[in-house]
């Protein structure tokens, strides 16, 4: 069973042998049944997926929920969105933003600048992501964190979707971001509209943008 919404910052995720969920540390609001709670040493994505978080600043303290049961998750009042992967393509996030996920869940950490080179690496510096973010890969559920909830863009035939860098919050499926500028010199003293940065996202999928341009 997949993950419910409970409201707008409260999420319900099924525990059953076979199907544990790993939610960051103090996530956990309440539980039903008979689920037991352990720290997560190594880290979504084993060894090396702990140690390429710790360079990249990309390591969040996890548990891992076992046993037969529901728990509650929800973070210092954050809104929660659920996202469906169906192995299309992966969840890309930053890992400071995932409160929950099916243990499944293939987890890496990966470099901005092996996507684009010197541009991804200019896309993570004005979109707050820095130099690393994280991907999940597979079949299952994530929740996400943001500032005021999500809005769904669909990426595909209709052209590309431009985001304001500070209002990405995830996407998922086979969609490229790339930085789009058009810096002048009004923008230079700042009297341009503040709009002269954007993602720019092609491909297929979804784009997740968050209600405020309020960082984590």
């Amino acid at each position: 069973m997949p993950f419910e919404q409970v409201n707008g910052k409260v999420i319900s995720a099924p525990v059953a042998p076979g199907r544990e969920i790993l939610a960051r540390r103090g996530a956990m609001l309440a539980y039903t049944g008979d689920v037991n709670f352990s720290p997560v040493h190594m880290g979504p994505g084993g060894a090396g997926g702990m140690v390429g978080r710790m360079a990249a600043g990309e390591q969040v303290a996890m548990m891992v929920a076992q046993g037969s049961g529901t728990v509650h998750y929800g973070y210092h009042g954050l809104y929660i969105t659920i996202i469906e992967l169906d192995g299309a393509g992966p969840l890309t996030v930053e890992a400071d933003r995932l409160v929950a996920h099916d243990a499944a869940l293939q987890s890496t950490t990966v470099f901005l600048g092996s996507q684009g080179g010197i541009r991804g690496a200019v896309r993570g510096a004005v979109s707050g992501q820095g130099l690393f973010t994280t991907q999940l890969h597979g079949y299952g559920t994530a929740a996400v964190l943001s500032h005021g909830g999500t809005i769904a863009i669909p990426v595909g035939n209709a052209g590309p979707v431009a985001v304001d860098p500070q209002a990405f919050v995830a996407h998922v499926g086979q969609v490229n971001v790339d930085i789009s500028a058009s810096v002048g010199w009004r923008d230079a003293v700042g009297r341009g509209s503040g709009e002269a940065v954007q993602l720019k996202c092609t491909g297929h999928g979804t784009v997740y943008v968050q209600a405020s341009e309020q960082k984590l």
